[in-house]
């Protein structure tokens, strides 16, 4: 599952890298694919890197939503801008992509945070994931 790690670790790279320049993910996406694709040196984007942030970029707006509903004490624009794309992500693969156990998606979320992020952060993305995971049936139920 090593491969899965990386690409989800990609996945948050291409995100985070979009917030912080103010352009839209499938565009940052597209620029890496062609950058790998031009220079050899750099690895190739994964499908499962694509799939993940093609499918955020589709429930962008319903994820940014549950993020603000369900974090205490933190507005979206007020979080860490890792943080907030960790869970971007992490809400992304846990609600939507049903191949991926949802503890194995929290401690890849988990993990990202320690890597990245605050001392904090790695508590705060593990209780905001797991309340969703809690919600994940009537929260899909929503979306069917």
């Amino acid at each position: 599952m090593a491969a899965r790690n990386t690409a989800r670790k990609r996945a948050f790279q291409i995100l985070f890298e979009g917030d912080q320049r103010g352009v839209d993910v499938l565009t940052v996406l597209a620029d890496w694919v062609r950058h790998s694709r031009a220079d050899t040196r750099q690895p190739p984007v994964s499908e499962y890197t694509m799939e993940l942030v093609e499918g955020y970029a589709r429930q962008a707006a319903r994820i940014d939503e549950l993020i603000a509903q369900y974090s205490v004490g933190w507005t979206l624009d007020r979080m860490p801008v890792v943080d907030r794309n960790i869970l971007r992500l992490g809400a992304y693969e846990l609600i939507w992509v049903d191949g991926t156990p949802d503890a194995v998606v929290l401690d890849e979320m988990v993990q990202l945070a320690k890597e990245f992020s605050t001392d904090e952060s790695p508590s705060f993305v593990n209780g905001l994931l797991g309340r969703l995971k809690e919600l994940k049936p009537s929260l899909r139920r929503e979306e069917a």
